[in-house]
């Protein structure tokens, strides 16, 4: 098991020096990482997710009034206070109190208890970087809320559910599932096959030979002000001209025959969809039978898809894929991941090729005059959970 004992230590003492006693529960859910499968999560497609070493803890204590005040400890302790006997208004756009008030107003719509709460937070996932540190946020709200209201064992599809209304609702991203079931399901022994649309997982064991090596592009990234939301429209295009109520119907051939008529771009993102689905189950099974050189394979294709037929890498991450592939070789591969437009590269490398990889990253950020970016390895993760309470 991950030790989360700083974390906690951090988020406990904020809570301490807020409300001067210590809290009741504690609640933690990671980030995760996303080895193969992006922008195919709201199209009802796969994804091979990895809940990651990093999350966010919040410390909660019941409040016997509808009200719930919460404290950002990793803010300067900014706070936040809103009653929850009212209609729950959103904050400005862009700021963390609409993930609080977003998780608070969607657990009553999804059958989930809320009550009056005193909670404070704080988190360690790499931010910007495409790791899910907002997933991690709202599912771990999501877990402590229902905790405090008595449901002590919840349902964890529910809260992830609840964690992506909010998203959509409050915080202004129109997100799918990935990030949120990643968060919740997470195991320590590897990664998840997700299939979007039944929202059922399949644990797939993480090779005993190989590492997942995480490097920050230093380009950031915010889903809410690039073009994720429009990638999001044009799949749906898409799937209303191909007649299919999700992209995860359509198979090569269909999608071949439909070109003609269809709008070149439309094309290209259904394009990607229906590749990575593929990609993505044949990955899968190669990471099962331990097989890194199909894998590497398979992750290489995704990026190229990525760049060039959804349009969401940037020079400067396509850059870094190539330092890193190089080096690997046939050890695995390198990939942009999560919604694209700067954040992180995930390689998933045989553990020999780590020396390399180290020696490729020294000497790419040297050639490219970029500030080094210090990398790190993902260590699979258990997904939420109480760790007290």
């Amino acid at each position: 098991m991950i030790d989360t004992s700083p974390l906690v230590e951090r988020t406990v003492a904020a809570f301490f020096n807020a409300y001067g006693h210590a809290p009741e529960l504690l609640a933690f859910a990671p980030g995760r990482v996303n080895l193969i499968g992006d922008h195919t999560d709201y199209n009802d497609g796969f994804a091979l997710p990895c809940a990651l070493q990093f999350g966010t803890v919040v410390a909660a204590s019941p409040l016997e009034e509808p009200r719930i005040i919460a404290r950002a400890a990793d803010l300067q302790a900014a706070d936040d206070d809103f009653r929850i006997d009212a209609p729950i208004e959103t904050a400005a756009q862009g700021n963390w109190q609409n993930h609080v008030r977003g998780i608070a107003a969607g657990l009553p719509a999804f059958g989930l208890p809320v009550s009056g709460a005193k909670l404070a937070f704080s988190g360690n996932v790499p931010q910007g970087n495409g790791l899910s540190s907002s997933a991690s946020l709202g599912v771990a709200l999501g877990l402590a809320l229902t905790a405090l209201g008595g449901e002590k064992a919840p349902d964890k599809q529910a809260i992830a559910r609840v964690a992506q209304w909010s998203e959509h609702h409050y915080v202004g991203c129109a997100c799918g599932l990935l990030d949120q079931i990643s968060s919740a399901y997470g195991r320590q022994d590897g990664a998840l096959l997700l299939d979007c649309r039944s929202l059922t997982v399949q644990p797939v064991a993480f090779p005993a030979d190989a590492a997942i090596v995480i490097v920050p592009s230093g380009v950031a990234r915010g889903l809410v002000d690039s073009a994720y939301n429009e990638r999001r429209a044009q799949c749906r295009k898409a799937a209303e001209y191909f007649g299919v109520e999700s992209l995860r119907e359509l198979d090569l051939a269909m999608l071949e025959a439909g070109e003609a008529g269809c709008d070149p771009i439309v094309f290209r993102r259904a394009r990607h969809v229906v590749t990575e689905n593929a990609r993505t189950r044949s990955a899968a099974e190669a990471m099962a039978r331990g097989d890194l050189a199909e894998l590497g394979q398979a992750m290489r294709a995704s990026h190229a898809s990525l760049r060039d037929d959804f349009e969401v890498s940037v020079s400067a991450v396509d850059a870094l894929v190539e330092s890193l592939n190089a080096a690997i070789g046939e050890g695995g591969g390198a990939r942009m991941t999560g919604g694209g437009f700067g954040g992180s590269v995930v390689a998933v490398v045989a553990v020999d090729r780590l020396p390399a990889i180290d020696r490729a990253l020294a000497d790419h950020w040297r050639r490219t005059g970029k500030p080094d970016q210090a990398h790190f390895l993902g260590i699979p993760s258990a997904g939420a959970r109480l760790l007290k309470g």
